[in-house]
């Protein structure tokens, strides 16, 4: 028989003994005690279910960055020979979305 058991044999064995004066501080009592063991078993389930966390990959954020812009220095240049103004905005979209992605990566 389980700890929850026993405890509500005991309250009803009080209430038997103490009479009905009692019963609501044992019930009480009793609840109190049901509301903790739920409460534990709920943190048991969703400590369970919680994912393990990402390790941290140390390092910088500065080289991601400086070769991001290195490369995209260069290629508005060519973009912008070639096909403009479009041209520079789809590198400057482009440098972005890399860096966007390498972000939520990591």
């Amino acid at each position: 028989m389980s700890e929850l058991g026993k405890e509500l044999e005991a309250t009803l064995r009080a209430r038997q003994e103490l009479g009905s004066e009692l019963e609501p501080q044992l019930v009480e009592r009793f609840v109190d005690r049901l509301e903790a063991e739920i409460d534990r078993r709920v943190d048991q389930r969703l400590a369970e279910r919680r994912p393990e966390p990402r390790p941290h990959r140390p390092g910088s954020v500065t080289p991601m960055v400086l070769g991001s812009l290195g490369i995209a220095i260069p290629l508005m240049g060519v973009a912008g020979g070639t096909a403009g103004a479009v041209g520079i905005a789809l590198v400057c979209l482009a440098v972005v979305l890399v860096n966007f992605f390498w972000a939520i990566r990591s």
